[in-house]
């Protein structure tokens, strides 16, 4: 597959939920592998697209929140990045992102971000059904404990429940822009 093919998707990951009153699992390490990730697609000229999770106006997380916020570690370039909002766990679902994805030809998403369960899980599995294919990179992607389940049995469960049918899985140092599904 083509570079110009590819695209990297970071999802949520913002100031009030990497830097929440729970921290994610495997946090630094994480965040780590996201910004290598984000230095091989600016590397291989792969677009690099952020998610910003909004509430309503008169909530927390309202889109002027700073909680909203893209962590500064990302290093966003407004020049060549595309940030967006989205009020939804599918980054499809009421935002632009499936129009640009189809204007700019791309025929793959990379994804990694916040929360496994929720936007990833989303995400990972709209995309397919959009006519995508989707790379899920296993360890870049992160949650919290839950009552139920620790963050990092919520990760494993997504890892394996999601290949094959809806992503391939790769890890953050095997990515390559030149990897195909």
């Amino acid at each position: 597959m083509k570079t110009s093919e590819n695209a990297l998707l970071i999802i949520d990951m913002q100031q009030g939920l990497f830097y929440g009153p729970a921290a994610p699992f495997a946090a630094d390490r994480i965040l780590s592998n996201i910004t290598l990730l984000i230095t091989k697609a600016r590397q291989s000229e792969v677009p690099v697209f952020f998610a910003r999770h909004i509430g309503p106006d008169n909530s927390p997380f309202n889109e002027q929140s700073p909680l909203t916020g893209l962590i500064p570690a990302l290093q966003v370039n407004p020049q060549s990045d595309v940030v967006f909002t989205k009020k939804y766990p599918s980054c499809f679902r009421d935002t632009g992102l499936q129009l640009q994805l189809k204007q700019r030809g791309i025929k793959q998403l990379v994804i990694a971000g916040m929360k496994t369960e929720f936007c990833v899980d989303t995400t990972c599995r709209a995309a397919p059904e959009l006519g995508f294919n989707v790379v899920l990179i296993s360890d870049a992607h992160t949650t919290v404990d839950n009552p139920h389940l620790s963050a990092e049995s919520i990760i494993g469960h997504h890892n394996q429940t999601l290949a094959g049918p809806f992503v391939t899985l790769a890890t953050a140092a095997d990515w390559s822009s030149g990897s195909a599904r």
